[in-house]
Formats: structure tokens, C-alpha cells, sequence
């Protein structure tokens, strides 16, 4: 059997605001269909009214996925802005109200809102999931889906853009999770030992007709239904393309040190799901600021000490991969603060020049929605 390829798949989801007074806007169907024309299938609507996602094509590398994640998020840009409007790639919109919005384009969100009732009034979010391609070999995505599950609290961690909903501060840097993990099916995702016993419970779910597919399950980690990944979908958007590349590369590295392992007969622990749970509670609740737990020693430790000894055991992958800057990079996010840390600081950076609290958040979303466009704006520029 052939090497996994290792490939990249990066999906993200944004908020579509009001260009001038970045409160929520919905997406004209007119904005949708000429983004359509430029970016074809790989534009779609979200959940909400006022949400819309770009997912990238299949990636060799990190390279790839750059120059496909700045074109989509440039041309995207671009349309918006046609229409009076902006991009924000924050997971939760500081003040919107998730209620007074409509669901999107598509008989499908119609769907989901019926199947999670109450539910469906709160859920506003928006994250970036990462696919990793793994080939054929359902085995091995089994295997690594268990061993992997140890590295998603530290993609939370540097990935955390929600620290504000409905106009306050809600002392966790992802609260974003703490609104999807009351949807079903949602989590951590339980530990498996094979693919057979994987499909078992899908298809028991299917077979009672509770869901169609297993793109219904909605695990922070999870075989995907479309595609051979492995797909991670912890992460909350970030508005910096570069850090979310970064991140990605994480995750790339991540499997890829894995199947290493299995290669020279040897493995990652299997934690037992509860102290991950901890450290994902840690993660959403300090992000890059806090600490976790050291599973090896049992013992709180700074989430940038435990990155920086796993950026050294897959220095070797990355350099396979070809982004061992953007991994390096990971350790630097960390050390200067995740999005929710910048969000904090130029909240309190404009009361402490006198605005009101709401033009407060304002004026930091504001900054937000120009962190979007870095790396980006030569794809908008006129030619």
C-alpha cells in the first residue's frame, strides 16, 4: 500500500457584516450568486443568514493551500464589498443576536434547525475544519482518529476567536464551543478501535433513520463522509490566514508524525477521554494563556512549553511536509496571544481611550475585519 499523501483540505466559515457599522448582514442572494461565478462550488451559504463559507481544493502542501486560501478569501472579499459589506473570521460576532436571524440559502439548514429544536435559536458559529488526507486505508484513519484526539485541545488553544457574545465578555477564549457542544453528536469523538466498529454505530444511526449520513456526526474529529481525511473541526476561525495556515500545518504534521509512529511500530498514548476533555475545557476556557495538563507527569504546565516539546518531535515530519516555518510559527501564536487575546486587548486599548463599551466592540471588530485582508489584498486590488 502506497504512503498517505498528506494532503490539505481547510474549509472556513464567516460572518458577513455591515461594511460602515459591522453589525450582522445577511447575504443577498445576489452577492452569493456572483461569488458563485467567481469561486464556483467552493463558496456555499452557512447556517445562518448572515454567515457564508469558502472551502479550498485538495492541497499537496502548505504552498497550495496558501495560494488557494488567499484567492478564495481575496475574491470573496472582494464581492462583499461590491454590496457595502465585510468579512469577519471570528467565531462568534461580539454582539449579535444568533435569534434574530434567519437560517441560509438551503432547505438544508431548514432541516438541521428542526432536527436540533431550541438549540438551533443559539447557534451562530463559525469555525475552520482542516482535512487531511489519508488514502484508502479506513484502518489507519481509525487508528490515528484515536491517537489524534490528544492534539486538539492545542488546536483550540491557538485557534480561540470568541471571546465575546451578546455585548460582553464571556471570560472563555472559545466561546463558541461552549454554543455547538449542545448540539448532538458533537465533542470529543469516542474511542474506536477499528473502522468496522466506526461504521457499526454510523449505520445504526442511519438504519433508525436519525441521520443520513455520517456527515451528520459532528465530532471535533471525524472520518469524512466526502472525502479519504481525516477531518479536525475544533478549531475556531481565525481572522489572520497565516495563523490558520499555521494551524493546519499543526494538524498535517500531527497525522503525519502518527502514522511515523505506526510505521516504526510504536504508537501515541491513548489518554483516557476524560483528561483530554480537561485539557479541551482548558483550552476553551484560557486558550494560549493558561496552562494544561501535562499527561505524561500528571502536572499544569504553559500550553507554550508543552507546544514547543511537540514542535520539536515533528520537526522531522514538517520538514518532509514542507512547512516547518508555519509549524515554528505555531509556538509564536502561542507566545503573543491567540485572536481572543488581540479581541481583549483592543477592547480595552478604546475604552481606555474613552468609547463606550458597544463602540468599543466596534472599533476592535473593525480591526478584525482588516486582519482578514492581510495577505490578501493584492487579490482585491483593482488590475
Amino acid at each position: 500500500m502506497t504512503d498517505p499523501a498528506f494532503s490539505l483540505g481547510i474549509e472556513e466559515e464567516y460572518l458577513v457584516v455591515d461594511a460602515k457599522t459591522m453589525d450582522l448582514a445577511a447575504v443577498p442572494s445576489e452577492m452569493l450568486d456572483s461569488a458563485r461565478k467567481r469561486l464556483g462550488d467552493h463558496v456555499s451559504p452557512e447556517f445562518r443568514d448572515c454567515q457564508i463559507e469558502i472551502g479550498t481544493s485538495v492541497a499537496a502542501n502548505i504552498s497550495e493551500a496558501r495560494a488557494d486560501l488567499a484567492h478564495l478569501r481575496g475574491r470573496l472579499a472582494e464581492v462583499a464589498q461590491d454590496h457595502g459589506l465585510a468579512l469577519v473570521a471570528v467565531s462568534c460576532h461580539p454582539w449579535g443576536d444568533p435569534e434574530s436571524r434567519g437560517t441560509g440559502q438551503g432547505a438544508r439548514y431548514d432541516k438541521i434547525a428542526e432536527d436540533i429544536g431550541g438549540i438551533a435559536r443559539r447557534l451562530m458559529t463559525c469555525g475552520m475544519h482542516v482535512h487531511v488526507g489519508l488514502g484508502e486505508d479506513h484502518e489507519l484513519r481509525a487508528d490515528l482518529m484515536g491517537q489524534a484526539s490528544y492534539f486538539l485541545p492545542f488546536v483550540l488553544a491557538l485557534s480561540a476567536s470568541s471571546p465575546y457574545w451578546r455585548g460582553e465578555d464571556t471570560q472563555l477564549s472559545s466561546w463558541r464551543l461552549n454554543v455547538f457542544d449542545q448540539c448532538p453528536r458533537s465533542g470529543l469523538p469516542p474511542r474506536i478501535e477499528s473502522w468496522a466498529e466506526y461504521r457499526k454505530m454510523v449505520d445504526a444511526l442511519v438504519q433508525a433513520g436519525i441521520i443520513e449520513d455520517a456527515s451528520k456526526i459532528w465530532w471535533d474529529l471525524r472520518p469524512s463522509e466526502a472525502w479519504p481525511t481525516l477531518e479536525t473541526r475544533i478549531a475556531d476561525v481565525m481572522p489572520r490566514m497565516e495563523e490558520a495556515l499555521s494551524v493546519a500545518a499543526f494538524v498535517q504534521c500531527v497525522m503525519r508524525m502518527l502514522w511515523r509512529l505506526k510505521t516504526e511500530n510504536k504508537r501515541w498514548r491513548v489518554y483516557d477521554r476524560f483528561l483530554i476533555e480537561e485539557n479541551r475545557w482548558r483550552a476553551q476556557r484560557y486558550g494560549t494563556e493558561g496552562t494544561l495538563l501535562d499527561l505524561g507527569r500528571n502536572a499544569l504546565r504553559p500550553m507554550e512549553e508543552l507546544l514547543g516539546e511537540l514542535e520539536e518531535m515533528m520537526e522531522g515530519d514538517a520538514r518532509a511536509l514542507g512547512c516547518l516555518d508555519e509549524l515554528r510559527d505555531t509556538r509564536r501564536i502561542a507566545h503573543r496571544g491567540s485572536s481572543a487575546t488581540r479581541q481583549r486587548r483592543a477592547y480595552d486599548a478604546a475604552r481606555g481611550n474613552g468609547a463606550e463599551p458597544r463602540e468599543a466592540l466596534r472599533e476592535m471588530l473593525r480591526g478584525v475585519s482588516q486582519e482578514f485582508m492581510e495577505g490578501v489584498e493584492r487579490e482585491v486590488s483593482p488590475s
